[in-house]
């Protein structure tokens, strides 16, 4: 019986999550969704700032900043899951 309790309660948490975003969107109106790097980019632009240092090398492109940036987050992510599967084999042994 408890089965069934609980998908009736999974569907409705299914139903919430859908609908949330959707009424969301719908009472937002004309938003513009801009995040905090351009706005800070704009900023930069407006004003009279200057950089202190240069670049020692900039990627030719934004698909070798996106590579550059997914390769630093596996290696990472890498590192973090192997201490974590060594400290929990460690424990089992």
């Amino acid at each position: 019986m408890k089965s069934n309790k609980l998908k009736g309660y999974n569907f409705l948490l299914l139903a919430f999550v859908i609908i949330i975003p959707i009424v969301g969107l719908m009472l937002g109106g004309d938003s513009e969704f801009g995040g905090a790097d351009g706005m800070a980019a704009e900023m930069i632009d407006n004003s009279d700032y200057s950089p202190w240092i240069e670049n020692i090398w900039a990627p030719p492109g934004g698909e070798t900043e996106s590579l550059l940036f997914s390769l630093q987050s596996a290696i990472g992510a890498g590192v973090l899951f192997y201490f974590i599967g060594y400290i929990k084999g460690k424990k089992a042994a």
